[in-house]
């Protein structure tokens, strides 16, 4: 599965071209309500062919455009969602991602594609992991502050018996499986070294953690989220001398992971990770209104995309759901701002928020009400 990451943030910069289809839209995953999502996505198709021919693409041309998108409705599809989709076409590139969003609705046509919704998944505020381990079982999540949903893990080993059952025979490792108690007629492997509790078994348990930590740097590579742990204590201490992600909490959640549904570990991480991202934002518009004046913030949208651009802006609050059109022409750094979108604007917002994480800043994206100072957006200077 494709996460979203700076990295793939940087693939759909480049990607800019005329005609740039940006759709997002909230997603059913439970029961009857999935129905809804092929009819959501059907009108929001609709929409992004008559902004197409508004712009002066002909009906077919815009048809052809959007075959890609048509194409992924199909029932399989559907049955793999998350919160939200967002879908990216142009004419030469096509990329979608179910993400933990609960998105607004929303098409953009533009010269590039419109990112900003999908900024809170780099932001760190309200989004995190959980990995919940055990000998017999691998899980990992993906969560905000009001969802979780579970990643399938490729390249990763699911149980210790897995990871090791090919290395160093002359160990003596072995494994057989057992049915699991409460008759679900499960199977559950269990791992035997030589004697349990041991260095040597302490040892088994390291290197099946450094396979799990290997195996996950495909997913977790440049993510900035903060990632739970989630097991029994004895295990906590073994996979932290494995893990190599910077963003590893200290505290974890104690006890068998295996016997806790998603909502469950979700909660309980949660209670973690919440005093966390609460201070986290506190400080930094505590920060901002305590410089406000000393030439260290700004709130005018011409200096703020000038300064995102440049590589000047250490923190950025942006307003989900709202647009600012306009033109950047950086190589004479000047901003022409309109009241309503023209040929060629782009949303100049999304743009301060996009160059600001791909030059290392912050970005919160909040509700226009939690902008500081009730601004249109809100920038603090690194100079």
């Amino acid at each position: 599965m494709k996460l979203f990451s700076i990295d793939e943030l940087a693939i759909l910069t480049k990607a800019a071209e005329t005609n740039c289809v940006s759709i997002y839209m909230p997603t059913y995953k439970m029961s009857a309500e999935t129905l809804q999502n092929p009819i959501r996505f059907k009108n929001l198709i609709k929409e992004a062919e008559e902004k197409l021919i508004e712009i002066g693409l002909r009906s077919q041309e815009a048809k052809d455009l959007l075959t890609p998108i048509y194409e992924l409705d199909e029932y399989d599809f559907w049955q793999h969602q998350s919160d939200g989709l967002a879908i990216f076409v142009s004419q030469n590139f096509f990329s979608y991602y179910t993400v933990p969003i609960d998105f607004q609705e929303l098409v953009v046509v533009s010269d590039r594609f419109h990112l900003k919704p999908l900024m809170s998944m780099l932001t760190g505020d309200g989004n995190f992991y959980i990995l919940a381990l055990s000998q017999n079982l691998v899980r990992l999540f993906q969560a905000t502050r009001y969802s979780v949903r579970e990643i399938e893990l490729e390249d990763v080993p699911t149980s210790i018996a897995e990871a090791l059952k090919y290395d160093d025979p002359e160990k003596s490792l072995q494994f057989h499986t057992g049915t699991t108690q409460g008759g679900g007629g499960g199977r559950t492997a269990i791992f035997h070294g030589q004697g349990a509790g041991n260095d040597d078994a302490k040892e088994n348990i390291l290197r099946y953690f450094h396979k799990v930590n290997n195996g996950l740097q495909e997913f977790l590579k440049n993510q900035q989220y903060p990632l739970v742990l989630a097991g029994v204590d004895y295990l906590l201490p073994i996979y932290k001398q494995a893990n190599s992600y910077a963003n590893l909490v200290d505290e974890g959640i104690s006890g068998n992971p295996d016997q806790l549904k998603p909502e469950e570990l979700h909660a309980q991480a949660w209670q973690i990770l919440e005093p966390y991202f609460e201070a986290q934002q506190h400080e930094t518009v505590a920060y901002y209104q305590a410089n406000l004046g000393t030439g260290k913030t700004t709130n005018n949208i011409p200096e703020v995309v000038s300064a995102a651009y440049f590589q000047r802006i250490e923190s950025l609050f942006v307003p989900v759901g709202e647009q600012k059109w306009g033109v950047f022409e950086p190589d004479t750094n000047s901003i022409h701002v309109h009241s309503e979108q023209q040929a060629g604007d782009e949303d100049l917002m999304d743009l301060a928020a996009l160059h600001t994480l791909l030059n290392g800043g912050k970005v919160f994206a909040v509700a226009p009400e939690k902008v500081p100072g009730n601004a249109p957006l809100a920038a603090i200077l690194r100079y």
